[in-house]
C-alpha cells in the first residue's frame, strides 16, 4: 500500500511540474495551467452558457484542415492525439463561434459561396492586413453540426458574432453600411440596429456580465491621407489591424468613450467576471510588433496590469461564466514551431 501512495505522489508530482512549466514565473494570477490543443492555429474559444463545453476554431493540418474550422470538445479535454467533434460544414472559411442558450453554436462561414477555402492576403505594400469576405454569413447550428438557421443573408461582411450572457442579445461586425460597424440583433437574428457610427473597424465585440455594456476594438483613421488608406483597403476587403485602441459603450452604442491609449495594437478584449475591468491583448510597449501579452484594465481607464509574459503571443482571454477559468490562446510551448494552442487557465485574482 505504501509503494502505491509513493507511485501516485511521483505521478502528482511530475504532472504538477510539467503544468507548472507552462507558467511564466510572473504570472501570478494562473493557479493551473493546461494546454488543450497541439498543431496548427487554434483560437477563439468560447464557453457554453453552463460552463461544461468550449467552442473553437482550428486549422490543424493533422485534422486534414486547410483553413479555419469549428470544434466542440468539453472543457478540459485535451487534443494531443485526437480529434474533437467538428460541428461547421468543413467547407470554406468559418471564424467567431459562440454558444447561445439552448446550447447551439452561432458561426460566421463562406461555405454558401465556395467550398473551398478562400485566400488569405497577409500583406499590402508591406503592410499587415487581415481580410474581411465579404462572403461571411452568419449561421446558426447544434452540436452536431446540422445548420439550424441562417441569421444574416446580407451582401458583405457579415461576423464576429458574440452572445451577451443574458442570452437575448448577439452583437456582430458587418460593413452593410459601408464601413465596418458594431450591429446588434436578437438571438434570432430579428431587429437588427446599428449602434456605432465613426469610420474605422469596430469589430471584437463582447457583452459585460450584466449585458448591459459593450467592450470592443476599434481602429480610427485620422486625416485625410490615412482615412483614403483605410477606404482603399477596404474596398479590396482587407483592413490593417496594427493601430487600434479599445473602446466601451452602453448596448445600444449610448455613452461610447476610448478606453485605452496606448498606441499600437490594443484588441481582443474580454470582461472580467466582476464587470469592473476587463483583460485584453496589446503590444503596446514593443517597437517590433511583438510580444503581444494580455493586460487588465478597469473600465475607467485606470489600474492597466500585465497579465501574461510571454515571448510572442499570448491573446484571446475569455473568462468562464463561473469566473473560475481563464481559456487564451498562445504560442507557448510550441517547439519553436509558430503553432499558436489553446490553454486554459485556473483563474486566481
Amino acid at each position: 500500500m505504501n509503494r502505491l501512495f509513493l507511485l501516485l505522489a511521483v505521478l502528482l508530482n511530475s504532472c504538477a511540474k510539467q503544468n507548472n512549466d507552462l507558467i511564466k514565473p510572473e504570472e501570478k494570477n494562473f493557479k493551473s495551467l493546461k494546454q488543450l490543443t497541439f498543431g496548427g492555429d487554434n483560437a477563439e474559444a468560447y464557453w457554453s452558457f453552463d460552463d461544461k463545453r468550449i467552442v473553437f476554431q482550428s486549422n490543424n493540418p493533422k485534422w486534414g484542415l486547410e483553413c479555419d474550422q469549428m470544434f466542440v470538445a468539453d472543457f478540459n479535454e485535451s487534443f494531443e492525439n485526437e480529434i474533437p467533434n467538428m460541428i461547421s460544414t468543413g467547407k470554406g472559411r468559418t471564424t467567431c463561434s459562440y454558444f447561445i442558450p439552448n446550447n447551439n453554436i452561432i458561426y460566421a462561414s463562406t461555405h454558401e459561396f465556395n467550398h473551398l477555402c478562400p485566400e488569405t492576403p497577409l500583406r499590402v505594400d508591406g503592410n499587415y492586413v487581415w481580410p474581411i469576405y465579404n462572403t461571411y454569413d452568419i449561421y446558426e447550428a447544434d452540436t452536431d453540426g446540422n445548420i439550424i438557421k441562417k441569421l444574416t443573408d446580407s451582401p458583405g461582411y457579415d461576423a464576429e458574432a458574440t452572445v451577451s450572457p443574458k442570452g437575448d442579445k448577439i452583437v456582430f461586425t458587418s460593413d452593410r453600411s459601408g464601413d465596418l460597424e458594431l450591429f446588434t440583433m436578437n438571438i434570432d437574428g430579428t431587429d437588427i440596429k446599428q449602434i456605432t457610427f465613426d469610420l474605422g473597424y469596430d469589430g471584437g465585440a463582447f457583452f459585460s456580465p450584466d449585458g448591459s455594456k459593450i467592450i470592443f476594438r476599434a481602429s480610427r483613421p485620422v486625416g485625410e491621407e490615412e482615412q483614403q488608406k483605410y477606404k482603399d483597403l477596404l474596398s479590396k476587403g482587407l483592413v490593417q489591424p496594427t493601430n487600434m485602441e479599445l473602446f466601451i459603450c452602453n448596448s445600444d452604442g449610448s455613452e461610447l468613450r476610448q478606453l485605452t491609449f496606448l498606441g499600437n495594437a490594443n484588441w481582443s478584449p474580454f470582461f472580467h467576471p466582476s464587470g469592473d475591468k476587463v483583460l485584453f491583448s496589446s503590444n503596446y510597449n514593443s517597437e517590433q510588433g511583438f510580444p503581444f501579452n494580455i493586460y487588465s484594465i478597469d473600465i475607467d481607464g485606470k489600474n492597466l496590469k500585465q497579465v501574461t509574459f510571454g515571448e510572442m503571443f499570448d491573446s484571446f482571454p475569455v473568462f468562464s461564466n463561473n469566473g473560475k477559468y481563464l481559456l487564451f490562446s498562445s504560442n507557448r510551448n510550441n517547439g519553436g514551431t509558430r503553432d499558436t494552442n489553446i490553454f486554459l487557465a485556473e483563474w486566481q485574482d
